[in-house]
């Protein structure tokens, strides 16, 4: 895949929807630094080199197409969805997501308080302007909290080095059978590509985990898995064990989005699955060697992702971490690996969400955009170019919601 400079990262970034969603609400909306927009438009492009035009998308676009559904806007140092927050630590800055039903309980945990949901984030945050950004990492692995400290420049190289990329040859994973045990944004994003591209989608819950993103918009649901397969497995049940481990052995790509001992529960483990010849894809927010957790917010923040103002970080995007690693996830699929073994033989994709993220980073501070009559604008090396609003693809979405 060719380097991001053969791409103009401040064009690809107006071009995303990312900078309406980047910024203070009652300010301008922002650049953000680096080129994870870049990035993900040459994934789109790579992908549909691989599908032979099957799948024709705007990779930049992709990154902010959920929050066209759901009209999320930008909100500082909250996420768009309100779940998630950028709070001061004694050495820096933590992003924290409060999304899930246990989370509160889990906070005051990590406090060693029991406290009212109403009081949650003032707690917390004097909880964190006495503690280091690695003694909340440390116990926030210990407690399951989704949430990290904010890399500074000099760690984020370091964060980056184990980055995958496609640069092999394309391959097409026309009538491969995908079998989909993720959830939420990233691994489905994945899922739906390859589905676009020709494949044939299972997607795998069990009875105690389903997926949360039914619980989100529909719209967005749907965009992600219309003409998918699904089914309910329960693994504790001998005859649907059974029935879950035959779908595995059929299955040529088998995508999971969660930490591996929740797989290895039910007898299902990637170096064996990989070396019967089939591909793995394994997204994680810090690779399947940590254990920790993360939405695509907290992850892409703890990163490095951010920007700033006088009043302190913001965040970057809606969860950007999560179309962007299933962007790459899917470029992945669709690539033999390379260096490594030719067709035929199995492989492991790694994909640590942060990593992804953090690979983006570097570069000469992001112009600021300024209005120009009804309209935001922003000045680059070669012209002036508009900054789009979050878009939906038409074509893909049978939800009639395009805006």
């Amino acid at each position: 895949m060719s380097s991001h400079a053969s791409h103009d990262p401040v064009r690809d970034w107006a071009a995303s929807g990312i900078p309406h969603l980047t910024g203070r609400s009652d300010g301008p909306p922002l650049i953000p630094p680096g080129h994870a927009a870049t990035l993900a438009r040459q994934l789109g492009d790579w992908i549909g080199r691989a599908s032979n035009g099957a799948v024709d998308i705007d990779g930049s676009a992709v990154l902010a197409e959920r929050a066209a559904l759901t009209g999320h806007r930008r909100r500082g140092d909250l996420t768009p969805g309100g779940s998630g927050r950028l709070l001061p630590a004694s050495d820096g800055w933590v992003a924290v997501s409060c999304a899930r039903p246990d989370d509160p309980m889990l906070l005051g945990a990590l406090i060693e308080r029991e406290m009212a949901e109403d009081h949650l984030w003032p707690q917390v945050a004097d909880w964190l302007a006495q503690h280091t950004r690695a003694e909340f990492d440390e116990r926030a692995a210990l407690l399951g909290i989704a949430g990290g400290g904010v890399a500074r420049d000099g760690e984020i190289a370091d964060a980056a080095r184990d980055t995958l990329r496609p640069s092999g040859i394309p391959r097409s994973v026309d009538g491969l059978l995908v079998v989909d045990f993720s959830a939420l944004w990233a691994g489905p994003l994945c899922a739906h590509l390859l589905g676009l591209a020709g494949a044939r989608v299972v997607k795998v819950e069990t009875p105690q985990r389903p997926d949360g993103a039914r619980r989100g918009n529909p719209d967005f649901y749907r965009l992600l898995h219309a003409g998918h397969e699904s089914v309910v497995l329960d693994p504790t049940i001998p005859t649907e064990r059974t029935a879950l481990e035959r779908l595995v052995a059929d299955a040529d790509i088998v995508i999971e989005a969660s930490r591996p001992r929740a797989l290895r529960g039910f007898g299902l483990r990637a170096e064996d699955f990989v070396a019967s010849g089939a591909t793995w894809i394994s997204i994680t927010a810090a690779g399947r060697g940590s254990d920790r957790i993360g939405f695509g917010d907290d992850i892409a923040a703890s990163a490095g992702l951010v920007t700033s103002d006088d009043a302190g970080l913001m965040f970057v995007g809606d969860a950007i971490a999560d179309p962007l690693s299933g962007l790459t996830a899917a470029a992945l699929a669709m690539s033999e690996p390379d260096p490594g073994p030719g067709p035929g033989h199995g492989v492991l994709w790694d994909i640590s969400m942060r990593a992804t993220i953090s690979s983006t980073l570097g570069g000469p501070p992001p112009p600021l955009p300024r209005r120009d009559g009804d309209r935001w604008v922003v000045d680059t090396g070669s012209g002036t170019v508009p900054l789009d609003p979050p878009r939906i693809r038409p074509d893909e979405s049978d939800s009639g919601t395009t805006r």
